[in-house]
């Protein structure tokens, strides 16, 4: 058990015994002793719409409801009497069309009517919403073409260590609109590929109806949002990611849904969701204004499980980040709670039936593909959360190590330069329980989002507007410049086992993410990614890309990330840190103004190259080290050998030993 390796456990073994228990009883209850949940999750392959034997079967799970109609554009959406569902038991309604009475791309609803009211609803199970760009409102869409997409690869290998490449569809184009999968399997995956990461991360797939959420107030659980395209576009951008190599996870929300009750899930019966959702207070959420799901119900668990298993199969989407998780974990949500004491995760405040229900979709990946993996947004921190469940733990594959940005932000914000503490920042970056695998980011989304400043934008600020050119000469975008690169290069050196980057971070994007609402007058000019500007070759953007490059790909040419971060030493009156990885030598010069000449670093004996060198010119520095030069060490005691090295200010080198240097 994952207690066994931290004494501070100890006192909640029989909590976290309890926990395991509890969860794997909750597996042989829904997949039989013995058996698979693969097998017993298949909601979505029963309810929904389906062309069966050459008819078209209508299937909904709405136990309150007294009748329910189909009507759409196969029947002049008119609630006629042989477009009626019947019951079928158990909160089953079904009604069986002749396959010539409905085609494929006709729109629909059903008309619900219950004791004390009536109204239309889009099916629980809809694969496919289309909004109505006149009324806004959204209809479900039959959607089964006549030949279906036929896959050339099958779900990417396994992906040891993440290299995260996050992205939204919508705005991942320059355009002022909405971007599309085809627009980012032919232009954005090829980039992705270049620069080296081997994993993206792909925000906004279920669909939403305000497309300011972010995708992260969900209506329609399994249908892929309409607005980027057909099911087969995002197929094929799947396809073409799994021949790059690139595995494809995505965010999936299962934290909570939105409350519209004609788009959503809420309240399709007149039932306001009562089998999903928390009744009362507790059923919604007082930071979100949303509704949260009840994961003690039967009906929660094997609809939000046999979601997971529907982006597997119908999409071959290789894992999933669940958003959320801090919220699902406990009671009050996390709101406001510092979590400093073990007693913050073991006591009456955690919610088990959440935590039950993450490790049996934990479980269920597993099962459906033996190399999918998941990923756990919580800033809480709770013991287990990444560990395997065989050992007591949620089985989540990797945790987000959520503090480092926040750390970084703080850094840059509240200190000067010459006051940044490297033994302090060394810590925070490496703090992480050893017994779990977590992804570090120095900024994602988040930190983009309106309201808040990119990393880039804290260090130059309105400068970006007027001195990215090349020929510029400001100490404010040269101090930037290179800290942008420091900043990435320290949190991908001291990741445990995975790093990730929002779109667009990698080059500096020099402005935040705001999608089109009233309060800018429904403007697209901050919900896209201005790409022209990492390809000028007379600004500044260009060079920043080229560091990424060349840093991305050592670090996954090499597997650098197969072996953990080993520190050397802090030096913390001149702001120098020294470790090591994977067999290289990585060395950061923080101070703002001291540069040193014959800097001493015990290593073993032998001849180093600098690999990697921020201050280059094609990065845009200064190039104040010779790159061709062998430092050869002279002999020190115990066998070491002492490297003597001018550290340049505001810079950070990569040494192999080796007496010529890698491309």
């Amino acid at each position: 058990m994952f207690f066994e390796r931290d004494p501070y456990l100890r006192g909640y073994e029989r909590t976290i015994r309890e926990r395991y228990m509890q969860t794997i009883i909750r597996r042989d209850e829904i997949a039989g002793y013995g058996g698979k949940l693969a097998d017993n999750v298949n909601n979505y392959l029963y309810y929904g719409v389906h062309r069966e034997n050459g008819c078209w079967y209508f299937r909904e799970y709405a136990p309150n409801a007294r009748k329910i109609y189909v009507v759409g554009d196969f029947n002049g959406w008119q609630r006629l009497p042989e477009y009626s569902m019947e019951s079928v038991g158990n909160g089953n309604w079904e009604l069986k069309v002749a396959g010539d009475k409905v085609r494929h791309g006709e729109y629909f609803k059903w008309f619900v009517e219950w004791d004390g009211g009536a109204g239309e609803r889009l099916p629980l199970y809809a694969t496919r919403c289309v909004q109505d760009e006149r009324t806004k409102l959204f209809a479900a869409q039959i959607w089964a073409p006549e030949e279906e997409y036929a896959w050339k690869y099958g779900h990417c290998g396994a992906v040891r260590n993440p290299l995260i490449y996050e992205t939204h569809i919508g705005m991942a184009t320059e355009r002022y609109g909405v971007g599309t999968f085809n627009e980012f399997t032919e232009n954005v995956l090829p980039y992705i590929a270049s620069v080296g990461y081997n994993t993206i991360q792909i925000m906004a797939l279920q669909e939403h109806p305000y497309y300011g959420s972010f995708g992260y107030q969900v209506s329609n659980f399994f249908a892929l949002s309409s607005r980027f395209g057909t099911p087969e576009d995002f197929k094929r951008l799947v396809d073409k990611a799994h021949e790059l190599k690139i595995a494809v996870i995505m965010d999936i929300v299962h934290s909570h849904a939105v409350k519209n009750e004609q788009e959503g899930i809420v309240n399709i019966d007149g039932s306001n969701g009562s089998y999903f959702f928390h009744a009362g207070e507790r059923g919604d959420h007082p930071a979100w204004g949303t509704k949260c799901f009840n994961y003690g119900k039967e009906e929660t668990l094997r609809f939000l499980l046999s979601n997971c298993k529907f982006w597997m199969e119908e999409y071959h989407i290789d894992g999933f980040r669940f958003d959320g998780v801090t919220s699902m974990l406990y009671l009050d949500h996390g709101l406001g709670k510092c979590f400093s004491s073990y007693d913050d995760y073991f006591g009456g405040n955690t919610d088990n039936d959440a935590l039950i229900y993450l490790g049996l979709a934990n479980m269920l990946v597993k099962e459906i593909n033996g190399n999918g993996f998941t990923i756990a947004e919580d800033v809480s921190g709770m013991p287990g959360l990444a560990a395997p469940i065989a050992e007591g733990g949620v089985g989540f594959d990797y945790r987000m190590s959520m503090g480092i940005a926040d750390h970084w932000i703080k850094w840059i914000k509240e200190l000067r330069d010459e006051q940044w503490d490297v033994g302090n920042i060394y810590y925070e970056l490496t703090n992480k329980r050893a017994d779990e695998r977590t992804i570090s980011y120095a900024e994602c989304h988040d930190q983009a989002l309106v309201g808040d400043k990119t990393i880039i934008f804290r260090l130059i600020d309105k400068d970006m507007y007027t001195d990215m050119n090349l020929s510029s000469k400001n100490m404010r975008v040269d101090r930037g410049i290179a800290l942008h690169k420091m900043i990435r290069l320290l949190t991908l050196a001291t990741a445990s086992d995975g790093y990730l980057t929002f779109m667009g971070n990698e080059f500096g994007h020099p402005e935040w993410i705001d999608f089109p609402r009233e309060g800018n007058g429904w403007s697209y000019h901050y919900a896209r990614r201005q790409w022209s500007l990492c390809k000028n070759p007379l600004l500044r953007y260009c060079k920043l890309l080229d560091f990424e490059k060349k840093m991305i790909r050592l670090f996954a040419r090499k597997r650098l990330m197969a072996s953990p971060p080993v520190s050397i030493y802090n030096d913390i009156e001149k702001q120098i840190i020294v470790m090591g990885r994977g067999g290289y030598l990585f060395i950061f010069n923080f101070s703002p103004v001291n540069s040193y000449v014959d800097y001493s670093v015990t290593v073993p004996e032998g001849d180093y190259s600098i690999v990697l060198d921020t201050d280059w010119k094609e990065f845009d520095g200064f190039e104040r080290n010779d790159r061709k030069m062998v430092h050869g060490t002279v002999p020190a005691e115990g066998g070491k050998g002492l490297l003597k090295l001018y550290l340049p200010q505001r810079s950070a080198i990569v040494l192999k030993k080796s007496s010529r240097i890698e491309n």
